[in-house]
């Protein structure tokens, strides 16, 4: 056996303990008279002996510590009144006890914490084998600092937090004979995935409208069976679908939709123009903001060719050009001018955009990739500043043929919303950075699709036959539905499908004869819709008539997607018959199917029915297949996590918590 450095251990420990203290400073609550203590002792409830290294910390302020080896700890400069403590220790069920703290007295509070099989980093706990009870005693004071580190960030700047996100109602059920169609934008933002596993690794449940069900599904490549239900002919991407009992409600129908665009070689993408638009403010100071993104930026740097241009603009209290346009392949130069950004000021995010399109245009090739990449907390403050004036200054810029990538970093600040938008209505996509893994995942693995647009304003519209539905529900894309007759106009702006991207769309369909949740009356004036007569065929260029089922009134429901080639003006039709047909799913529809459970369990939702963590896993584990990256056995973890943490306690009382 291994011996094991217990040296290395401490000074592991120290170090990160150092950090947590850091972090977390002197609070205010000492400088005040009106403060008491708590102390008292964690005992394992199965055990009855001390638990060492727990974090115990007093909820809604940065007063934390760990328990010693026997397992007490001493709360001191808690504000007087009723408080709530709660222990956590990977490997035990969270705890927390409310107590009232008296101004100048101690008074105790004992916990009894009971044990979980919890695993951490693919090691149980409590598995430790051939270890000594010192070694394990110090593993678990390693993994509780950690812990506390992170939440001492979240909690010692809980009364600075200005995150803002857009709220989200989500979708219900729709009476197909009231309203047939189904219209919306398609969206390969990533955004949301990343900023809750950001949440939830800092062992936090995230806001409910942070949670984009839609984004979650669209953050994992899936595989593509074209000998399943599938068109594309010479269109640039192809349309699949897959029918299939939904997890959660099995006599209900899960629909997948599924967009998938070919990948193309870096060598063999057009020529790029591109300008870096970085947020240099002073709230991008810290860590995980400015300096992260001049280490993504040097990733890209490493991918650029010769024939490519890149130019960074910085923005704070005012709006500067720092590199002109230069050839890739003058690496050096790039990576020089990145190195030299400092942060500072306030932030005149509308003047660099402005400045960036204007050098975009300055260099605009022909048949090239033309795009902005802006990169920041979304925290503009001077000038344009608010979300219609931004989201104005876009929509004016993106007639140029520029488009856009947008790249949020960064706790505290967020402004999630306002990227969101800005992305939206920019042509472009929006991804939140939280780590150089992320910024590898982004710039460098998905560079082509990041990148490079294959369709514009793409848009789907799914009709459903009443004869074989009677309600269904789009789960997600909340904030991108379009009226229906928005569909055919050539006018509205829509998502982006870049090279190698895959979009997912999943419907839950109740099937006719069965009864739909919260439904409404029947109407008085109007009659019930009835099942439309057989009509002529699509077009061959929609839809090959061989293709067509045999009688319409075997269809579940009529898949259309219009988009637009990247320099074109006019959309063009593509068109799918899907038959109600369930079959056995493929490892990807059953994955898509484990994502969104997860966020409607995330989001507290009334669809999830009887859905619990663990179906979650097990329906992710059967879908996972061949996983290079690791990013579905990510997936898995994080379940676990929001599991053995007990996170999902109601959205309410975690946003009353925060």
């Amino acid at each position: 056996m291994a011996t094991t450095n217990v040296r290395g251990i401490r000074q592991r420990t120290g170090a990160v303990l150092a950090l947590a203290l850091a972090i977390a400073g002197p609070t205010p609550s000492e400088a005040q008279s009106q403060t008491g203590a708590v102390h008292g002792t964690v005992l394992d409830q199965t055990a009855n002996a001390g638990v060492a290294g727990a974090q115990v910390f007093v909820a809604g302020t940065a007063i934390g510590t760990l328990t010693d080896a026997d397992g007490g700890y001493t709360l001191p400069g808690v504000p007087a009144g009723e408080q709530v403590v709660t222990v956590r220790l990977i490997g035990y069920r969270p705890t927390s006890r409310s107590v009232t703290v008296t101004a100048g007295e101690t008074v105790t509070l004992n916990f009894s914490v009971e044990q979980t099989a919890v695993r951490w980093e693919d090691r149980t706990v409590t598995g430790l084998a051939g270890e000594t009870p010192q070694v394990r005693e110090l593993y678990a004071v390693e993994r509780a600092a950690v812990g506390l580190a992170a939440t001492s960030f979240m909690r010692a700047y809980a009364d600075f937090n200005t995150e803002s996100y857009a709220r989200i109602e989500e979708n219900g059920f729709r009476s197909v004979g009231a309203s047939p169609l189904s219209t919306f934008s398609i969206d390969v933002d990533r955004a949301s995935y990343a900023n809750v596993r950001r949440f939830i690794q800092a062992g936090e449940r995230p806001p409910v409208d942070a949670v984009r069900i839609e984004e979650m599904i669209n953050y994992f490549p899936y595989a593509w069976d074209s000998g399943r239900n599938a068109a594309g002919g010479d269109h640039p991407f192809e349309v699949l679908t897959e029918v299939w009992d939904a997890p959660w409600k099995p006599e209900h129908r899960l629909v997948r939709t599924g967009l998938r665009a070919p990948s193309i070689d870096t060598e063999d993408l057009p020529p790029s123009n591109l300008v870096f638009l970085l947020d240099v403010s002073g709230s991008m100071s810290s860590p995980d903001k400015l300096p992260l993104l001049k280490k993504a930026f040097a990733l890209l740097a490493e991918q650029l060719r010769p024939q490519d241009r890149v130019a960074i603009v910085v923005y704070a209290g005012a709006a500067g050009l720092v590199l002109p346009s230069t050839p890739g392949n003058r690496r050096a130069r790039i990576l020089s001018a990145v190195e030299r950004l400092q942060a500072g000021g306030s932030t005149a995010g509308g003047a660099g955009i402005a400045l960036a399109y204007d050098v975009a245009r300055e260099h605009f090739v022909e048949d090239g990739n033309n795009r902005v990449i802006l990169a920041t907390d979304g925290d503009f403050n001077v000038g344009a500043s608010s979300d219609a004036e931004m989201v104005r200054l876009i929509e004016k810029e993106r007639e140029s043929g520029i488009f856009l990538t947008v790249l949020g970093v960064g706790t505290g600040n967020l402004k999630d919303s306002k990227m969101e938008q800005i992305a939206d209505h920019g042509n472009g996509n929006f991804h939140y950075v939280d780590g150089l893994l992320e910024a590898r995942k982004v710039l460098v693995e998905e560079m082509g699709g990041t990148l490079f647009t294959v369709a514009k304003d793409v848009k789907l519209q799914v009709e459903f036959n009443p004869a074989r539905a009677a309600a269904y529900r789009l789960i997600g894309y909340e904030n991108r539905l379009l009226a229906d007759e928005d569909f055919n106009d050539d006018t509205k702006d829509a998502g982006e499908l870049g090279a190698g991207h895959t979009v997912t769309a999943l419907y839950e369909v109740v099937p006719a004869g069965l009864p739909v949740p919260r439904s409404v009356d029947p109407l008085r004036y109007q009659p019930t819709a009835e099942p439309r007569p057989p009509v002529e065929a699509p077009p061959a260029e929609v839809l090959p008539a061989e293709a067509l089922p045999a009688a319409f009134e075997d269809e579940l429901l009529y898949v259309k997607v219009r988009y637009k080639d990247p320099d074109a003006s006019e959309s063009r039709l593509l068109a799918h018959a899907v038959a109600d047909r369930a079959r056995s799913p493929s490892r990807s529809c059953r994955f898509a199917a484990a994502v969104a459970g997860f966020g409607m369990l995330l989001r507290d939702s009334p669809h999830s029915g009887g859905l619990t963590p663990d179906d979650v896993i097990t329906l992710a584990e059967r879908g996972r297949g061949d996983d290079p990256r690791g990013y579905r056995g990510e997936f898995i973890r994080l379940v676990e996590t929001v599991r053995d943490l007990d996170l999902l306690g109601t959205a309410a009382e975690a946003d009353d918590q925060r």
